[in-house]
């Protein structure tokens, strides 16, 4: 647990460095009741004290399950939060409309980022993000959605170091035992989706990432032949989630391109 205690350390500071160096002084997350979001939670919560803020936004497609786990966190570690549904925002929009599974759980996840943003404005605070490393390399997100933050502190962690580190914060067992899921439809399993579990594709990922082996070393090494093409497909096909929009050179100096000052991340 030695690795996990430095990488707690570390990224508190990295959260207090960041949030700091903006000028301001607090943070806002959604708290979903999966161990992702818990685990930002919790290192928040120690990174700012009382300077942190969760908020709860349940839709008509939420499981009850999921709320009182994160109503159960945030009582273990003192967090404050306030809960917001999104349900109307829902019915209003997909009135008179037959939209499928997909359509709903991306408009819910950008609602949902709509209204952190509306909060951070409210509360002066920075919006942290909640997605792991797995998730960001497959695009396993929404575009402007559970994928936007200003500061994300688990983006280098695979989905199965986050279940490690969050035994080690004491996150309750009710959160790191149930099957992963974005809760954006009754039902809905991330792992099903995939068609692999997180353990699997994350030594996968690993050896592709993280390794840099080619297709040949990792036919070679016992990964199958779908789990490769899998993955190889998600991490280029989504390479623009993982992207801010690209702006066009017309000028001599272009923000994105040449304009890369520190001062742009200093005050």
């Amino acid at each position: 647990m030695q690795k996990y205690q430095l990488i707690e350390s570390y990224l508190i500071k990295f959260l207090q460095d960041e949030v700091y160096k903006s000028g301001l002084k607090s943070v806002v997350l959604g708290i979903s009741g999966g161990i992702d979001s818990a685990v930002v939670a919790v290192l928040a919560k120690k990174a700012f004290k009382k300077d942190v803020l969760g908020v709860m936004m349940p839709s008509l497609y939420s499981s009850q399950n999921s709320l009182d786990d994160a109503l159960k966190l945030c009582d273990k570690f003192d967090i404050a939060f306030e809960q917001i549904s999104i349900a109307p925002i829902l019915e209003a929009y997909f009135k008179n409309q037959d939209a499928d599974n997909l359509r709903i759980g991306n408009f819910s996840a950008r609602a949902r980022m709509s209204v952190l943003y509306d909060i951070s404005a409210r509360q002066k605070a920075l919006v942290l993000g909640t997605s792991n490393k797995s998730e960001l390399l497959l695009g396993y997100g929404t575009l402007f959605g559970d994928l936007a933050s200003a500061l994300n502190p688990i983006g280098d962690l695979y989905k199965s170091q986050i279940f490690e580190f969050a035994r080690y914060l004491g996150i309750p067992k009710e959160i790191i035992s149930k099957p992963p899921s974005a809760d954006l439809w009754e039902g809905q399993s991330d792992e099903e989706d995939l068609g692999f579990s997180y353990e699997v594709i994350d030594k996968a990922l690993e050896a592709f990432v993280d390794r840099r082996m080619n297709e040949d070393e990792m036919l070679k090494a016992g990964f199958e032949l779908k789990l490769i093409t899998l993955i190889k497909n998600k991490i280029y096909k989504n390479q623009f989630k993982r992207k801010l929009p690209i702006i066009a050179k017309i000028s001599h100096r272009t923000i994105g391109h040449d304009f890369l000052y520190a001062r742009d991340i200093k005050l």
